[in-house]
């Protein structure tokens, strides 16, 4: 079994800590953080989990301060594994907030997988989160408009190697990846794990862990990341930059 997985940032938001990442501290503290995507490779298949954020321009509206370096789009990311776009076979959005899916388009062969609560919730989206899904509402196009999704609900078993699995929370539909790898079982968290510092334990509460400032529902999101750290033996998330200290993993 040969089951790789390579990170790669596809650009920076700038964010209040306290609201979106370490809840209940650290409100009114800028930090700029990494977005994410990961490619898996497994055996002859590669498999795209979440599409990377916008260019500087939509960034800068969504947050001020985000920025998208040059080079750093998907496809440009890919192109310096040697991955072509159309060598893709298939994207699993763990949810439809735009600096998650943005470029849907560029895959034109893939398999298109969303949790189906995601998809139902991001094509009507609630007046709080319509600027995170884009919605027409604003006067632009979502980044998620016109694709073929095939929506699962559930666990879904992808391959002998890769499941998705539901964490609500963050949003309604939310869901994550469990890689099983030689080195043990890897879980791409998308949001649902929304940095490093989610995974450290909350001492002042007596929590194991840190759980984060955005979500839907606290009591979701809170199963969500006990989930996810039951699961994995080494969780990738999101917006961190340990994601990011290896080319490979494992």
């Amino acid at each position: 079994m040969t089951v790789q997985i390579y990170p790669f940032n596809t650009g920076f938001i700038s964010l209040d800590r306290g609201a979106y990442i370490t809840g209940g501290y650290g409100y009114g503290q800028e930090v700029k953080v990494p977005t994410n995507a990961f490619l898996v490779v497994d055996g002859g298949s590669k498999i795209l989990v979440d599409t990377g954020m916008a260019d500087t321009e939509r960034a800068h509206w969504h947050h001020p301060g985000s920025y998208q370096p040059e080079g750093f789009r998907i496809d440009q990311r890919l192109a310096a594994l040697g991955v072509l776009p159309q060598e893709i076979e298939t994207v699993i959005l763990t949810h439809l907030h735009w600096d998650h899916c943005f470029n849907l388009k560029l895959f034109q062969q893939a398999r298109f997988f969303v949790h189906q609560k995601e998809l139902d919730f991001a094509r009507d989206p609630h007046i709080l989160y319509l600027k995170s899904y884009e919605s027409p509402k604003l006067g632009v196009e979502p980044s998620f408009g016109g694709a073929d999704f095939e929506a699962v609900n559930g666990e879904h078993r992808y391959s002998a190697n890769i499941v998705m699995f539901p964490t609500p929370g963050h949003s309604p539909g939310h869901q994550s990846v469990e890689v099983t790898t030689e080195a043990g079982v890897y879980v791409i968290a998308g949001d649902a794990m929304f940095a490093d510092e989610n995974l450290l334990p909350d001492e002042k509460r007596g929590l194991p862990f840190t759980p984060m400032g955005r979500y839907v529902n606290v009591f979701e999101m809170y199963a969500s990341m006990e989930e996810i750290v039951q699961r994995g033996d080494v969780v990738l998330t999101a917006h961190g930059h340990g994601s990011l200290s290896r080319t490979r993993w494992p």
